[in-house]
């Protein structure tokens, strides 16, 4: 959840561009039956959206759904319209990458990846939700926040504890100083009831949806507020509902880590390639030599354990980019050649003025959706306890999360998800997904009884339909098109099951490549990752 997923930056790598809303402000909706127009639709500004005829524009919203009347803001959206006949038309398709965070204004292009031309029969809306990329206003609290020279991680020592707790209080009051009434009124149910505003302002009486990560949490959350709104609805990498959201990161700690030793594994497959060790075993202590090397002396004088870390998480998302993290580390311990893996770095984070939009939101949500422990000494308890375990992500994911101590909005209670009245959903995951274990996809399969769940088995991909597997991507064209769902099992588990996203087979001159990838860092959370 914590990193978007990776279709956004997929897209805006392969098409051209970060996107951005152009055109006349909205008027505000007229009512629940408020015309297309209402939007006042004109020219995106990104490429990759004017090569394909798409509209953009805003949908003003209240601030505060309780005072419907008061302050309103901005929601950038985009449309890509259908191609069929208007018989044929299936109505508008919603959008989110998840994050929380990501800006989805350049996914109205998804449907050019449904197989079959089954995405032509919808009019696909790519929306940034409140607070995120060309939505207004956005918020950002500190764009170095994450940048060069931070503690390590792992708080060995006192001292290094107390500049952790102190840092991540500070970005909590930049938030407060830059945000304002903003983030009182960033919580799910605000982004929730945002999609519905979208739904109104566009005429339509139901919604279909496509949510990745984060964004299946937007949709459950939907579906239980408005199920008699619900069209068809794909959720890709599934939240537990249950877990939401301080028990949902440790338990990706513990799913990271094991996603880590695979990827070890694969380097030691390749070892006549990389020169990383023969075994994964090899490769791990090799890795973890080097973290700990970085903290004395840190590569270009810049990449410490931190960031050595953060350059490696993506291999624990995607398989995509697992040959290009593969080279940068072996030009490092071969050649002591730091340059590959500053560049991963410095790609994945920008640090410069409103960089940490996407951090930004994603705490803002995550903190408010629901309280978190108010006691550091729980969370301290906590975290040494699963890096016992599990050190490769764990302190890391903590001092990620740790502004929660101090945010500066009141939390919430979360909603009660479920899926009782709702029409058949199709769900997907991978059987070693680490961002949303798959245990939470079976959560969501119990909770929405009409649903049915595809399983990539065996596979360490996060989120990644319409990515190429046929097996999948074949099952949602047919659910888009008929609304057809592989028949549903008695048991506690998928309901069909598909080959996942292979691992890559890298040639004998990948370990020379430097081919530019999207890593994947914490600060990414609105470009998501790396190419087709």
């Amino acid at each position: 959840m914590r990193r978007l997923l990776a279709v956004a930056a997929l897209f805006a790598l392969v098409m051209g561009g970060a996107a951005a809303a152009a055109g006349a402000p909205a008027a505000e909706p007229s009512g629940d039956r408020a015309a297309y127009s209402a939007v006042g639709w004109g020219k995106c500004d990104s490429p990759a959206l004017r090569e394909r005829k798409a509209e953009c524009g805003f949908v003003s919203v209240p601030l505060d759904y309780a005072h419907p009347g008061g302050k309103h803001i901005k929601l950038a959206v985009s449309r890509i319209k259908h191609t069929v006949p208007d018989g044929e038309y299936q109505g508008v398709m919603l959008v989110n990458p998840g994050g929380p965070g990501g800006s989805g204004l350049i996914l109205s292009v998804l449907g050019e990846f449904v197989p079959d031309g089954a995405g032509a029969a919808y009019d696909w809306i790519g929306f940034d939700p409140r607070g995120v990329g060309s939505s207004e206003p956005v918020l950002a609290c500190d764009g170095d926040y994450t940048g060069y020279n931070r503690p390590p991680y792992v708080p060995t020592s006192a001292a290094i504890e107390k500049a952790w707790l102190k840092r991540a209080k500070g970005y909590a009051a930049a938030c407060a100083r830059s945000g304002g009434e903003l983030l009182k009124h960033l919580r799910t149910v605000d982004s929730v009831q945002d999609m519905d505003s979208i739904r109104a302002t566009l005429g339509a009486d139901k919604i279909n949806y496509y949510g990745f990560s984060y964004g299946t949490y937007l949709g459950q959350v939907y579906a239980t507020r408005y199920p008699d709104r619900v069209g068809r609805m794909v959720l890709d990498g599934n939240v537990d509902p249950s877990r939401v959201w301080y028990d949902a990161n440790l338990d990706q700690d513990i799913a990271f880590d094991r996603n880590m030793k695979i990827y070890f594994r694969w380097l030691a497959k390749y070892h006549s390639v990389y020169h990383l060790g023969r075994t994964g075993e090899a490769v791990e202590k090799l890795f973890y030599r080097e973290q700990h090397r970085l903290i004395a002396k840190p590569a270009a004088g810049v990449i410490g354990p931190d960031e050595f870390t953060d350059v490696f998480l993506q291999a624990g998302y995607y398989v995509f980019g697992w040959e290009t993290v593969a080279s940068a580390f072996s030009a490092w311990v071969n050649d002591r050649d730091a340059q590959p893996l500053k560049s991963l770095f410095d790609e994945g984070n920008p640090q410069e003025e409103g960089a940490d939009n996407g951090y930004a939101i994603y705490l803002a949500v995550q903190c408010t959706d629901v309280k978190w422990p108010a006691s550091w000494s729980t969370w301290r308890a906590d975290n040494w306890r699963v890096h016992r375990k599990a050190p490769f992500e764990t302190w890391g994911n903590a001092w990620f999360n740790a502004p929660c101590l101090n945010w500066p909005a009141k939390a919430g209670n979360p909603v009660a998800v479920t899926g009782r009245k709702v029409p058949p959903i199709l769900l997907i995951s991978e059987t070693l997904d680490a961002a949303t274990p798959f245990s939470g996809s079976l959560e969501v399969r119990k909770r929405f009884p009409r649903s049915a769940l595809v399983e990539g088995v065996g596979g360490t991909t996060h989120a990644g339909s319409l990515f190429g597997n046929a097996c999948v991507d074949d099952t949602i064209a047919d659910y888009l098109a008929t609304g057809k769902l592989p028949k549903r099992v008695k048991a506690n588990t998928s309901d069909k099951r598909c080959e996942p996203l292979p691992q890559p087979t890298p040639s004998a001159a990948a370990s020379k490549r430097a081919e530019s990838v999207n890593p994947l860092s914490r600060m990414e959370l609105q470009k998501l990752i790396a190419a087709r």
